[in-house]
């Protein structure tokens, strides 16, 4: 069975080498979105975490702010954690992409970007995935209709 770090756990860790990145933590890890990049790929290339496999990156809207949330594996040693990050501009929402860390983000960060207008700065091929180019608004936005 798949076992869960704790965010306090994998917090103190990030502090560590990156102080300043955390914002809080309890069962996920929140950090600034300036710091995103470095910590995935802190958590990716540090022994004892090794999370090697991006499960799931999505996003959410809060009305206030949108927040993405990434859900990592570490193969190798069998645990798991939820990373979170957030972006106060609604008008342009910016987030470090986390595809040269994890190739498989590369999908999940378009469809993100299609239905919340969230960009990844730095993604290989930012462009919708779903629906065409000239398409007006995020559906997925609270504020959409």
């Amino acid at each position: 069975m798949m076992k869960p770090l704790i965010g306090s756990e994998v917090a103190e860790k990030i502090g560590e080498q990156l102080p300043g990145a955390v914002v809080e933590y309890n069962t996920a890890v929140l950090v600034k979105s300036e710091s995103i990049f470095e910590v995935c790929r802190f958590l990716n290339q540090t022994a004892g975490l090794d999370f090697d496999y991006l499960v799931n990156l999505t996003g959410v809207d809060y009305l206030n702010y949108l927040e993405v949330v990434y859900h990592l594996v570490s193969m190798k040693h069998n645990h798991s954690l939820v990373l979170k990050t957030r972006c106060y501009d609604r008008e342009q929402p910016t987030v470090p992409s986390v595809t040269p860390v994890w190739k498989g983000a590369d999908f999940q960060e378009r469809e993100v970007y299609d239905l919340l207008g969230i960009r990844f700065e730095g993604h290989p091929n930012m462009k919708r995935i779903f629906l065409w180019e000239g398409f007006q608004g995020h559906p997925l936005r609270r504020d959409y209709l």
